[in-house]
């Protein structure tokens, strides 16, 4: 039976991994993330969890000891922001390249400099090729429920690589909203117990982890990396079908906002799509086909089913809360416009750089968006590809 409850997005992801009851939980804080482990640690105090919670002295040590738990056959797990991630940078590809399938709760935030404390996506999108899969939560109950089924992503024998849950700095991590909670048993019999096939700690089986690759061998490996990552998609599917039979909440690679018959749309990840819901539904009001795909995986990324899902429209605006400083835009229109490409679309496509550092995106702003796509399509010329929204010139 689900259980109500107004949480903020840490706190929700907290209780989840409370359920989940992981192995060690080693931590370093840093805004906005430090309320994850904070709570976490109220938990493991109260002994409502039989996990090892390590306090740690810096972001490195923490995703280090996080990989040699793993490594031994624990199930693990870290959380961090901003530079923090940016200080584990190092044992991001360790993690990946050893197949430790551990997770790590990432609450987005702006990289300096400047220093800024607000969500981009600067961080996570630095990290995107570093072998780990990427899940993105619009609102606190798709953090809570993506956390649900993180483990039974990355632990799937076809995978066995690291999950990076990631959710909006203080846009969700910190507002507080109405979401509903599995039930304590629930969760503990969708994610079930780990057990690793090999692990360091297993005496029947003598292994290494992270060796020395020669130039034989290292080609080969970055292969098997790569063979894991392909069968991610298919495992994200078979998961959410799974968390629906428990929840009633419905998941996939991405979201279909109002795609039906849409002439416009937009592409984006996280909670500003909620925003562009709202353009959407004011502007189908006044007879406007417009559209919103909302990307949740984004590592690795589903370019055939999103050119599929973007085939019949005539203009699509991709938002990138990054910088790509590629001098063509961000991480996400790069990915985007080549699924494009690859499909051979006709669709105008133009690249918009928005929210950095945490500025605000209003409903207004999306609907001048959806605007600016009509005029692309009436003057048959996308114009400047790469733009910024909301910023003083």
């Amino acid at each position: 039976m689900a259980k109500r409850d107004r949480l903020s997005g840490n706190e929700a992801v907290a209780i989840a991994l409370r359920q989940i009851n992981p192995d060690v939980f080693p931590a370093f804080p840093i805004t906005p993330s430090t309320e994850i482990p904070q709570y976490f640690a109220s938990f493991a105090a109260d002994g409502l969890v039989d996990t090892e919670f390590i306090p740690v002295e810096s972001e490195h040590s923490s995703m280090s000891a996080a990989i040699g738990a793993s490594a031994a056959g624990a199930r693990s797990l870290t959380a961090t922001s901003s530079c923090g991630l940016a200080y584990m940078w190092e044992e991001l590809y360790i993690a990946a390249s050893n197949r430790l399938p551990l997770a790590l709760a990432l609450v987005n935030r702006a990289l300096s400099g400047p220093i800024n404390i607000n969500c981009d996506h600067s961080d996570s999108m630095g990290a995107r090729d570093a072998g780990w899969i990427q899940v993105y939560a619009e609102n606190n109950q798709e953090a809570y429920d993506n956390m649900v089924q993180a483990y039974r992503i990355s632990e799937h024998k076809d995978v066995r690589l690291p999950i990076m849950i990631c959710q909006d700095g203080f846009i969700t991590s910190h507002a507080v909203e109405n979401i509903e909670l599995l039930e304590d048993s629930d969760v503990k019999n969708f994610v079930g117990e780990y057990e690793p096939e090999n692990y360091l700690l297993n005496p029947e089986c003598p292994m290494a982890v992270g060796p020395y690759s020669v130039t034989d061998y290292y080609m080969e490996a970055k292969r098997n990396q790569a063979e894991g990552m392909k069968h991610v998609p298919q495992v994200v599917l078979d998961v959410a079908k799974e968390f629906q039979a428990i929840s009633g909440r419905e998941y996939g690679l991405f979201e279909s906002y109002r795609m039906e018959d849409a002439k416009r749309a937009v592409v984006m990840i996280g909670s500003a799509a909620g925003t562009a819901k709202d353009a959407i539904d004011r502007l189908r009001e006044q007879g406007e086909k417009v559209g919103l795909i909302k990307i949740r995986l984004f590592r690795p990324f589903p370019a055939e089913e999103i050119a599929e899902a973007l085939k019949n429209v005539e203009a699509v605006a991709i938002m990138d809360r990054a910088e790509g400083y590629t001098n063509h835009g961000g991480p996400l229109g790069a990915d985007v416009m080549a699924a494009l490409f690859r499909a051979k679309s006709t669709a105008h496509a133009i690249n918009i750089v928005y929210g950095l550092g945490g500025r605000d995106v209003r409903v207004e702003d999306m609907e001048k968006v959806f605007a600016d796509l009509k005029q692309i399509i009436d003057d048959n010329d996308a114009g400047e590809t790469y733009r910024y929204m909301g910023i003083r010139e």
